[in-house]
Order: C-alpha cells, then structure tokens, then sequence
C-alpha cells in the first residue's frame, strides 16, 4: 500500500483529527481522498498532517516527524498565504525571498531522504473577501510572489506544479469571489472541490 500525504496550513488542515488519521478534515485532502479510494481500492494509505496557521518555517520545521518518518510516496504541498498574512496582522510573516530559499531547503532534504517520492506543488491563492479587503493590493501582489515561488520550486526539482489562482480568478466571473474563498482566504466547499479536481487529475496521472 502506498502512502498520500497532505501538508500545508488551514486549507489543508479544516478541522482534522490530530488522534484520528481517518479523520482527513472538511476539505480538499478528504475530497482527494474520496476519489482515489474509490477508484483504487484498497491502494492507499492517505495522510492529513496539515495545520492552521502553518508558514513554510513551520512546514520545514516538522519535515522529519511530519515528512520523511511517514515516507510518503506521494506528498501534496499547499503553503504560502499566512508568510503573507502573518506578516499583515502581527508582523511575523515570511518575505518572499526567504520563502523560496527555504521551500528549496524543504524540498532538497525531503528528496534526499526519500529520491523515489513524487511531489506536487499546489500554488498558493487570494481573492478579495472579509479577510484581505483592507489590504488587498498587498495581498494580492505578495500571495502572487509566494505563487512564483513555488512554481520555481517545482521547475528546479522537476515537480509537478498544480496552478490554482487563475482557476479562481476564472470562476469569479461566474460567482462573486466569497462563493469560492468564503473570507477570501479559506475555499468554501465549492473552492475545496476546485483544488480537489486539479490535485486528483495529477496524482491520476503518476498512478
């Protein structure tokens, strides 16, 4: 049996057990799940080690008991928005510099203990809602950075890089943007099915 790990931050976490591997949480991690359980029955062993609040420091600080002591086959990583974030509302966030140095770092030592893991980038997202509206222009133009980065990450280890913000960007123009990230941050269970396609369509195609 083959292992799926999910890491990253809120997104990734929606109300998971921490005692329970069972209980994958709200989102997109158990919308994944779903799918490739029923399409590959009794295949995968599928892991949510997201948390809350997460930055790409809080990742890189649990990448041994979090990361490498699972050995994952096959890993999802979602991070970005709190380096932002933090920085925005109590001046502890990530500048984008140090976000890709140590996502490379992340990244490096992850393969390096485990060569034969496949790894999938998911880009970070903001829209405008409840949460960034009083600094969106700063939100916007940082998550956007983040979003670079990550996507430099994925081309120098030869990754595959899940693309998410223009996704979103595209279906505002069906629905307003809190129909997909309820506060402009969080997805809403529409915005969790949007990640769960893109992710399930890459991880379908290295089964």
């Amino acid at each position: 049996m083959k292992t799926i790990l999910f890491q990253g931050d809120s997104i990734t976490d929606v109300g998971r057990s921490r005692e329970n591997d069972a209980d994958r949480g709200h989102g997109y991690a158990t919308l994944t799940a779903a799918r490739l359980m029923l399409d590959h029955p009794g295949e995968f062993s599928i892991i949510n080690r997201g948390i809350s609040g997460n930055r790409i420091v809080d990742l890189y600080s649990r990448i041994k008991i979090d990361f490498i002591n699972l050995k994952p086959d096959y890993l999802s990583i979602l991070i970005g928005v709190n380096d932002v974030w933090h920085e925005v509302s109590r001046e502890n966030g990530v500048d984008n510099e140090k976000f890709l140095r140590v996502y490379c770092w992340l990244i490096e030592e992850i393969k390096a203990a485990l060569p034969d893991i496949r790894i999938y980038i998911l880009e970070p997202f903001v829209l405008r809602g409840p949460a960034t509206e009083e600094h969106f222009d700063l939100f916007d133009r940082e998550v956007r950075l983040r979003a670079e980065s990550a996507r430099k990450v994925a081309e120098k280890y030869h990754l595959t890089f899940i693309p998410l913000q223009d996704k979103l960007d595209a279906m505002c123009e069906v629905c307003e943007s809190t129909y997909w990230l309820g506060d402009g941050v969080h997805p809403t269970a529409a915005g969790h099915e949007l990640i769960a396609r893109a992710l399930t369509e890459a991880i379908e195609r290295d089964i």
